[in-house]
């Protein structure tokens, strides 16, 4: 399964973004959907999730309050609508996805739980 990762770009603080990540392909063992972002110099780091079935949604301390993931189950695709922008949130954004059976091995917020991943869209904040 490809991942595609949409929308970023450069815009400034206080703007908001919409990104999108579609699969290139139905998959419909997919449990959870994630978006991670890896600024310059920088380990990648998790932003938010969402559970496919049942939408349920986990956020860094970061983004709390600022960002909203959500899915469409119609069009396939997630969304990470990201509002009040700062700089501190210039990074790449990647989304992955956790299509394992069975419950999560290493927790929804890590890295290793997601098996596919997209090639990430640049969002740029200036201050």
């Amino acid at each position: 399964v490809q991942l595609q990762a949409s929308g970023g770009g450069l815009v400034q603080a206080g703007d908001s973004l919409r990104l999108s990540c579609a699969p290139s392909e139905r998959t419909f063992s997919t449990y959870a959907v994630g978006w991670f972002r890896q600024a310059p110099g920088k380990e990648r780091e998790f932003v938010a999730t969402i559970t496919w079935r049942t939408g349920v949604t986990y956020y860094a301390d970061s983004v709390k309050g600022r960002f909203t993931i959500s899915r469409s189950a119609a069009a396939n695709t997630a969304y990470l609508q990201m509002n009040s922008l700062k700089p501190e949130d210039t990074a790449i954004y990647y989304c992955a996805a956790d299509t394992t059976l069975g419950s999560p091995t290493y927790g929804l917020s890590h890295s290793k739980e997601y098996d596919h991943w997209g090639q990430g869209t640049l969002v740029t904040v200036s201050s």
